[in-house]
């Protein structure tokens, strides 16, 4: 019998934690919504949401230490998954009505418009997951996950220069054009889409995560 993993969905005022909540238990997690410092950074995953503005979102992240939070973690190589805004914070920047606000620069990389005919893009997509992605392990090529943003990151921008760590893996999206809808970067994962909001494939999705603790 394996141990239930203990995950901690970082409550810092920007983002749907009762559903995220929800879908973890779904996929087999012990869960707690917390902004403790402590019980955050012993969690075996640490799961961070987000809805609304760039700037709103590090703000509020910041001010509940969520940066120390991340970057603690990511230091001793213990997972971090971002959702959302919570994926897009992790970037270096993100630009929204002319504003540019510095993000957790753990990608180089900018956020900014999605140029397509209907903005934002709300609804279900399919991804175009990275070969050996073990995010979306098991999961066929036509699933589709829930989105529901009006910014995203089109450029990868992280080169692997050391032959011997491996790449990460980046998975693609397209709506009007493509952008990043995935990332697994050693410790540290994320999704554009709303996992907990995508149904089965969503749930094996998380599952997926949680069997990576």
């Amino acid at each position: 019998m394996t141990d239930t993993k203990k995950v901690v969905v970082f409550d810092y005022g920007f983002g749907n934690v009762r559903s995220a909540e929800r879908a973890l238990v779904r996929a087999g997690a012990d869960v707690e919504i917390t902004r403790d410092y402590d019980t955050a950074m012993t969690a075996d995953g640490l799961l961070v949401p987000g809805v609304g503005a760039f700037a709103a979102c590090v703000e509020g992240l910041r001010a509940a230490r969520g940066d120390w939070v991340i970057g603690r973690r990511l230091a001793g190589g213990r997972p971090v998954m971002g959702i959302c805004v919570g994926m897009q914070i992790l970037f270096s920047r993100g630009i929204e009505h002319g504003h540019e606000a510095e993000g957790m620069d753990e990608w180089p990389g900018t956020v900014g418009p999605l140029k397509a005919p209907v903005v934002p893009h709300m609804g279900w997509n399919t991804v175009e997951a990275a070969e050996g992605s073990r995010l979306f392990a098991g999961l066929p090529d036509d699933a589709r996950y829930y989105f529901v943003h009006s910014y995203a990151v089109h450029d990868w921008e992280l080169e692997t220069v050391n032959p011997a760590m491996t790449a990460p893996r980046v998975s693609w999206t397209t709506h009007g054009e493509p952008f990043v809808s995935a990332v697994e970067n050693g410790p540290l994962w994320a999704t554009q889409f709303h996992p907990e909001k995508s149904g089965d494939a969503g749930a094996q999705l998380l599952s997926n995560w949680i069997g990576t603790l």
